[in-house]
């Protein structure tokens, strides 16, 4: 288990597991960026990014895909989806890779975020506030010591937000992962340790 990460781009920044954290920024400062430089997606920038005093700049791919399937679940901004497949299979991918999941919890997702009814819906026909659902419980499909969430409820209304919040915060309850959520002000509603303004 990831226990911290230690980022030295923008500013300085460090994430603890079992903590939650919100990275505010203004568009087109670098808050994607950022996530996809903890995961080693991508290295063009200047800085170290540390992950339990290790740089992610070394690690071979070997390490990343670790970090991929163990240690970090991700919420991208542009959600990652597999469009011709439906809501239901494209959650069905990582959980059966991960085996992590009961079909009785994942339907218990899907029913509380109230995207039941398009279970067997292929993505692309799904408004983007439901395909941010998908992402969702697909994240949550996956072990990790971090989940990261890029503008995660940038599409979704207040009481949607409020559902995944407390989704997300029994969660944490339970598996004592860290969370880093990106925003530009329409902030995911949980109790943040630390609001970090890039």
């Amino acid at each position: 288990m990831i226990d911290k990460i230690e980022v030295s781009i923008y500013n300085s920044m460090q994430f603890q597991r079992g903590k939650s954290y919100c990275v505010e920024a203004a568009s087109g400062i670098g808050k994607s960026s950022l996530l996809h430089f903890i995961g080693g997606f991508r290295n063009e920038y200047q800085g170290t990014i540390l992950i339990d005093g290790k740089n992610v700049k070394n690690f071979s791919l070997d390490q990343k895909s670790s970090l991929y399937r163990q240690e970090l679940a991700y919420v991208f901004q542009d959600l990652c989806l597999f469009p011709d497949l439906t809501a239901y299979e494209n959650v069905e991918i990582i959980n059966q890779q991960t085996h992590f999941r009961a079909k009785e919890y994942i339907d218990s997702l899907f029913e509380q975020l109230q995207i039941n009814d398009k279970k067997e819906t292929k993505v692309r026909f799904l408004s983007i506030g439901q395909q941010q659902r998908v992402a969702f419980i697909r994240a949550l499909c996956q072990p990790c010591s971090f989940i990261l969430l890029d503008e995660p409820i940038s599409h979704l209304d207040e009481k949607n937000a409020q559902i995944m919040a407390q989704i997300l915060m029994q969660e944490q309850q339970e598996r004592q992962f860290g969370i880093i959520v990106t925003s530009l002000g329409n902030t995911l509603p949980i109790k943040y340790d630390q609001i970090i303004r890039l």
